[in-house]
């Protein structure tokens, strides 16, 4: 299951980062304010991360996209760089909760 989780996040992150298209319909600009801010991304990555992928999963992707030949297209999209820059600020500031307190944490012996 980690394996979905971490291959969601880097489609969500690609979809985010080549923007909206030249010639999008309207329903496609609508779906785009609706769903497609960096919010969305981020609550969409912290989804993930709480069912198993983690952050260093992500940082790297993060590092693939900026430095491999098979992302050139993707970084040629105008805006680019600003959705990248968001993108990483937002994630600075997601941070792992646990998902409930354990038992040895709960009680003082």
């Amino acid at each position: 299951m980690k394996e979905w989780h971490v291959k969601h996040m880097q489609d969500i992150v690609v979809k985010y980062l080549n923007g909206l298209p030249d010639g999008a319909s309207r329903f496609q600009r609508r779906m785009y304010k609706k769903y497609g801010g960096v919010t969305n991304v981020s609550k969409t990555i912290e989804y993930d991360l709480k069912h198993g992928a983690t952050k260093n999963d992500i940082i790297s992707f993060l590092v693939t996209l900026k430095t491999e030949d098979s992302f050139s297209e993707l970084r040629m999209v105008n805006g680019f760089d600003e959705r990248m820059y968001q993108l990483e600020v937002n994630l600075g500031r997601i941070e792992l909760k646990p998902k409930a307190a354990s038992f040895s944490n709960d009680y003082v012996y």
